[in-house]
């Protein structure tokens, strides 16, 4: 049994049983390689002193802790796999202690600052459409540069007929997010001239045509590298640190501001699309600091405290 055609075998059993995405089939490949190359390429044999030493080499190496245990979880996975193929009799991860990931707050952008994003998108329709359906939805990158038009709501004489877009999400999943009037506006107006972007030979405009956002790149919609460059580009227009201004960002801001707004944690979790609502938690962190803050200035034992100082 080499490394290769084990590893290969579990990402095909990923793919089809569980409906893994390509992205996350990329990531446990280059997880299991990295252990597989400590290992000697032996990691199908690999002892649970083995999967220690090359945790603590993960953590020589500078991994924060959240890498470490995504890694440590692809390796799992993997013996778990070879354990219920026979490949294995025994789980060598089964004892071992991976670190706890300590997730960090995102640095959100203010209601403020995305709308300077937003104006500074000016006539640019395509631009503002993405900047609102990731602010206005919380779309991942890939969610939104992969949004197909028949998953768009239906219009009739120009009226959308619901607000509501279809999304394939991680794990091939499906879920329903509604927009606001500002994103179905921006949506509507990108959609008016969205057709003049498309090429006029056939070959190339069925490729395209059935992408939101289409490209003449070989998949046929815009890409998530350029997605990324043109709001590097907007932050600069804006004012702001480009290194603030990525898709991501966007989707933290919308779920920021909606617990600020009052929603429920459920709510938001179903609307991002979490399987797990510990991965939504980490914006109630953001509100934690704000309400903090506005007790040491607002409460009057707190004031009064200050003075008697």
């Amino acid at each position: 049994m080499d490394d290769r055609s084990r590893i290969g075998a579990f990402l095909e059993m990923m793919s089809a049983e569980r409906g893994a995405s390509p992205n996350t089939l990329d990531a446990y490949g280059r997880d299991l390689l990295d252990a597989s190359e400590f290992c000697h390429l032996r990691l199908v044999t690999a002892s649970s002193s083995d999967l220690s030493a090359w945790l603590a080499d993960l953590a020589a190496r500078g991994m924060a802790p959240s890498t470490q245990a995504r890694k440590l979880s692809a390796v799992r996975r993997f013996f778990r796999f070879l354990f219920q193929e026979g490949d294995r009799k025994d789980d060598p991860t089964a004892r071992l202690d991976g670190p706890s990931p300590e997730r960090e707050v995102p640095d959100v952008l203010s209601r403020e600052e995305v709308g300077r994003l937003i104006e500074a998108c000016g006539n640019d329709k395509r631009l503002k459409c993405l900047v609102e359906l990731l602010y206005g939805a919380g779309l991942r990158a890939t969610e939104l540069v992969t949004l197909r038009v028949g998953n768009l709501p239906r219009r009739k004489a120009g009226q959308w007929m619901s607000a509501d877009i279809i999304i394939r999400g991680k794990g091939g999943k499906d879920r329903l997010c509604p927009l606001g009037r500002a994103a179905l506006i921006a949506l509507s107006e990108w959609l008016e001239v969205r057709e003049a972007s498309l090429p006029d030979n056939p070959l190339m405009r069925s490729k395209q045509e059935g992408f939101v956002f289409p490209s003449r790149g070989k998949e046929g919609h815009l890409t998530r590298r350029r997605l990324g460059q043109m709001l590097e580009d907007l932050a600069g227009e804006a004012g702001l640190r480009s290194e603030r201004v990525y898709p991501h960002a966007l989707r933290h801001a919308y779920a920021t501001h909606l617990l600020q707004g009052g929603a429920d944690l459920r709510v938001v979790q179903t609307l991002l699309g979490h399987a797990d609502i510990a991965t939504t938690q980490i914006y109630t962190h953001v509100l934690t600091d704000e309400l903090a803050e506005l007790l040491e200035t607002a409460h009057p034992m707190a004031t009064a405290s200050k003075g008697r100082r």
